[in-house]
């Protein structure tokens, strides 16, 4: 748990290498990626599983149903959801601590054969290849994100398979974003199109954005900017997994910001998925990351206490 170096840029690892058998490499891509997320909280990883042709025709169908108008957009947008499902509006999401909303609007795609009382999916009839391809990668995204927390249970000393019940039809959401073009005279003040946030969940996995934007804050409070690689996916540590491990594993506070004034009049598209587990998982820090040195920072709760009490903090649920 000791700290390490500053990192100027976020380090880039083979998901292959745990997957391949070789116990020497499967081994050292355990430390890096541990290294990493207790470093910076952030890395990039190739051989994820999506291919570029998708990649591609899912961003084509995301951008066909935001161009449409609001008027057929707010068809899919049901308050009583609280953002779980479907389409969130303009000014609807602000980030923790904010008083301004959010320059952004967004789709939410959940399980795709719910169990319980999980709401089921909203997809627009108007660009039917939202739902087959959003499906498609959802599904491709929680597999690899499976493979990544095998990985992070093994360094943390945990049996490889700690995370898999816990996991099993989770909470996960596949998340379309559209940033929408903006005019400088009109901006609010103090308004982003993300402004400084940790994420909810276990992990995220996100694919290249349509464009520049995405910031990470390093430990020294300097701002580093991340393009993955169009082979590479982002992947980061986020509050429930920085909860359970007692801030061992960082959930590193992250932003969109607002492009240039000569671009301030076009779009930015991002599909980031948030790996969730079951709200019944307990969120109690793990006594292996507890000690004199690392008393313990959080309350006992379990996912579904801290989501609902996030979707509180974020205006997408009542109070």
């Amino acid at each position: 748990m000791q700290q390490s170096t500053l990192l100027d840029e976020i380090p880039s690892l083979d998901i292959s290498d745990f997957t391949s058998g070789d116990n020497t490499l499967k081994a050292k891509f355990v430390q890096d990626l541990g290294a990493a997320f207790n470093n910076i909280g952030f890395v990039c990883i190739k051989n994820h599983g999506l291919t570029e042709e998708l990649r591609l025709k899912l961003y084509d169908a995301v951008q066909a149903f935001f161009k449409q108008t609001d008027e057929i957009k707010r068809k899919y947008e049901f308050s009583e959801l609280h953002g779980q499902r479907g389409y969130i509006g303009k000014g609807k999401e602000k980030a923790k601590g904010f008083k301004v909303a959010d320059l952004k609007e967004f789709y939410h795609i959940g399980q795709p054969q719910p169990e319980g009382d999980m709401p089921h999916n909203i997809f627009p009839t108007e660009t039917p290849e939202f739902e087959v391809y959003s499906i498609e990668v959802y599904k491709i995204f929680e597999n690899t994100g499976k493979t990544l927390l095998k990985a992070i249970a093994i360094y943390l000393g945990l049996d490889e398979n700690y995370f898999e019940d816990k996991v099993r039809n989770g909470d996960s959401i596949l998340r379309a974003l559209h940033y929408f073009p903006l005019d400088p005279t009109t901006v609010p003040d103090g308004a982003v199109r993300a402004a400084a946030h940790g994420d909810i969940n276990l992990i995220t996995l996100l694919m290249g954005a349509s464009a520049e934007g995405l910031e990470v804050l390093r430990r020294d409070g300097k701002w580093i900017g991340i393009t993955a690689l169009p082979d590479q996916i982002v992947v980061n540590v986020g509050d429930m997994l920085d909860r359970l491990t007692n801030h061992h594993l960082k959930s590193t506070i992250h932003r969109v910001v607002n492009p240039p004034r000569e671009k301030m009049n076009t779009s930015r598209y991002s599909i980031p998925f948030f790996m969730h587990p079951r709200a019944d998982m307990d969120l109690t820090c793990l006594e292996s990351c507890v000690d004199s040195s690392h008393p313990k920072m959080y309350i006992d709760m379990t996912a579904g206490e801290f989501l609902n009490e996030r979707l509180i903090e974020l205006g997408l649920k009542k109070a």
